[in-house]
């Protein structure tokens, strides 16, 4: 039987200043796995997967593919943001590979950590996720939400796994079976966990960032946080309803207080209470209005069926050519 098929898929997104030094180190470990190991196919490749970068990623990206059939090219019409762009390039690469591993541009997550990835799917394992050892790299108020949004997603019933990065293998049966999954709000640390297929992890240690800057945003991060609560989660839904049932009970409390003191004559004023309960009840209102919103939003986006992301072209060559 011969050696498996390997696709390294690195998503790209204004990655000019160090995308060649990365791609350099790719090398490296991919002819390490190839010839020296022996552990993968010659006809393993890397892709890199441009996301519309408003930088020279694009060129780099066009220059290191004609030059070096080692490397693969995937270039979007447009920024569909990380989660898409890792789709894309895991979508293209099942047709070529027996199984892909994603990983970020930055090569912050540990790239010797590849052989374990490889060893595990060599034993039977359609899905290898990549789980940080630690978050010292973190700053504080990082490390900080993450905990919590973690904790919020095990509360809200989501099945995941904890400090589960989108540095992970998948064999062609598993990406075949995400390829079934139509949602246009992704959540691929979520999601995949749902195929099921036995699966196990790899630890692996995050580095310090050597050039350039995080390309997740406070947005972008609570963006993702928002998608991974409601692609994935209705218990914020049925939270809202317990809340509407409580204060329901509350006010059928205060009406019948109110008749009481009515019918007994006493005066009170109530001002400071009205005031509380208006602002309270009003507060609970507008949240619950806004998470009901934010369903319907994404309930709409879905009904759309756009497409997530559109490749503008495909720079693939023959390694026989190398």
């Amino acid at each position: 039987m011969g050696r498996n098929v390997i696709y390294i898929v690195v998503p790209c997104y204004n990655e000019s200043e160090g995308l060649k030094q990365s791609c350099e180190k790719l090398e490296i470990k991919m002819n390490e796995l190839i010839k020296t190991k022996k552990m993968i196919s010659k006809k393993s490749k890397v892709m890199l997967v441009n996301d519309g970068s408003k930088d020279d990623t694009g060129k780099i990206i066009t220059e290191i593919c004609e030059n070096n059939s080692l490397f693969s090219g995937l270039l979007l019409s447009k920024n569909v943001g990380h989660q898409n762009a890792i789709l894309a390039g895991m979508m293209t690469s099942k047709d070529y590979a027996d199984a892909v591993i994603t990983i970020d541009a930055d090569l912050q997550q540990d790239i010797n950590a590849l052989d374990n990835f490889i060893e595990k799917f060599q034993d039977g394992n359609e899905i290898v996720y990549g789980i940080r050892n630690d978050r010292s790299t973190d700053g504080v108020f990082k490390k900080m939400t993450a905990t919590l949004y973690y904790k919020l997603l095990s509360f809200l019933g989501v099945d995941i796994i904890p400090n589960h990065a989108d540095y992970r293998l998948m064999s062609k049966k598993a990406l075949e079976a995400l390829g079934e999954f139509k949602e246009v709000n992704l959540f691929l640390r979520g999601l995949i966990h749902l195929i099921g297929f036995q699966s196990d992890t790899v630890y692996f240690d995050v580095k310090e960032r050597e050039f350039g800057k995080s390309k997740y945003t406070l947005s972008k991060m609570l963006t993702l946080a928002t998608d991974g609560i409601t692609s994935l989660s209705i218990k914020p839904i049925r939270i809202i309803m317990i809340i509407g049932v409580v204060m329901f009970l509350l006010s059928i409390i205060m009406i019948g207080i109110s008749i009481i003191d009515w019918f007994k004559g006493v005066n009170v004023a109530g001002y400071t209470t009205s005031l509380i309960s208006i602002w309270l009840v009003g507060g609970i209102t507008i949240l619950s209005l806004g998470i009901i919103g934010e369903y319907i939003g994404r309930i709409y986006m879905e009904t759309k069926h756009r497409p997530r992301y559109i490749i503008e072209s495909f720079i693939w060559k023959d390694e026989n050519k190398r």
